[in-house]
């Protein structure tokens, strides 16, 4: 398989139509935070999204139509219901877990304030203040490249046939132990809500920029709760984190970053 690609690219290849329809370049582009805000640019004309990504990473392709069969409300509720149930007995029992000796205990979680599925987080209006969301993405690679993010050396440029962001981590079949056809319809409700782009995918580890994203502590709340039903196991989890305190994380936050094991 291949198809036109834009020009100013290092060497890479096309992957064969087997495990992910793409083009991948060799190595680590050393100048990529300046060929990115380009890549974005010219995304619409050429039709590719681009990523960065370890090669391994790369699975077998998932078809959109899973993800379009995905009844995002319906299942957020019932996983709800379901996350509730398993961990009401924790948030109402204000007793330290046990941890090591040496170790600070765990601060109590009290979870969040709702007793049934409240809905999805409205979204965001765009404001001229706001960054675009390509400006966003672009921010965040550069953000990740200063800091030296751990395993990004690893990934590669990443081209991706795809109409959004979203679709292109269910076409290459992003191997992680994430929930895809689920995590793909929330990627793209994210899109349209917070103008949220998926930026790289190291690892079981995903980096999403925000363009948009909630400010008032009510909406942060519920966007919280849908970072924590993507079963992502650093959400609330690792380190454990108190919900209201992670919510109030998110008010203005212009990245997230999830990670499964």
């Amino acid at each position: 398989m291949s198809f036109v690609l834009p020009d100013g690219l290092p060497s890479g290849r096309f992957l064969p139509s087997g495990p992910a329809h793409a083009w991948v370049s060799d190595d680590f582009p050393g100048a990529v935070d300046d060929l990115w805000p380009r890549l974005l640019s010219e995304q619409k004309v050429h039709g590719l999204v681009p990523l960065l990504c370890r090669p391994y990473a790369l699975g077998s392709p998932l078809g959109l139509d899973q993800v379009d069969a995905v009844r995002l409300e319906e299942v957020l509720a019932a996983d709800f219901a379901e996350y509730r149930r398993t961990r009401l007995p924790f948030w109402t029992d204000p007793t330290p877990a046990p941890v090591p000796d040496g170790i600070e205990p765990w601060p109590h979680d009290p979870g969040p304030p709702f007793e049934q599925w409240p809905g999805l987080a409205p979204q965001m209006p765009t404001v001229p203040a706001d960054p675009k969301p390509e400006e966003a993405a672009a921010s965040l690679l550069s953000g990740l490249i200063e800091r030296g993010q751990s395993g990004l050396d690893e990934c590669r440029l990443v081209l991706v046939p795809a109409r959004r962001s979203s679709d292109a981590l269910a076409s290459i079949g992003w191997s992680a132990e994430a929930p895809l056809p689920l995590l793909c319809a929330l990627l793209r409700s994210w899109e349209d809500r917070f103008g949220a782009r998926v930026v790289a995918v190291s690892g079981s580890e995903l980096h999403l920029s925000v363009a948009r994203p909630p400010v008032e502590a009510e909406h942060a709340n519920l966007l919280a709760l849908e970072h924590v039903l993507s079963t992502a196991s650093n959400i609330v989890d690792d380190p454990p984190t108190p919900f209201p305190e992670y919510a109030m994380d998110l008010r203005g936050r212009s990245s997230w970053s999830f990670w499964w094991d």
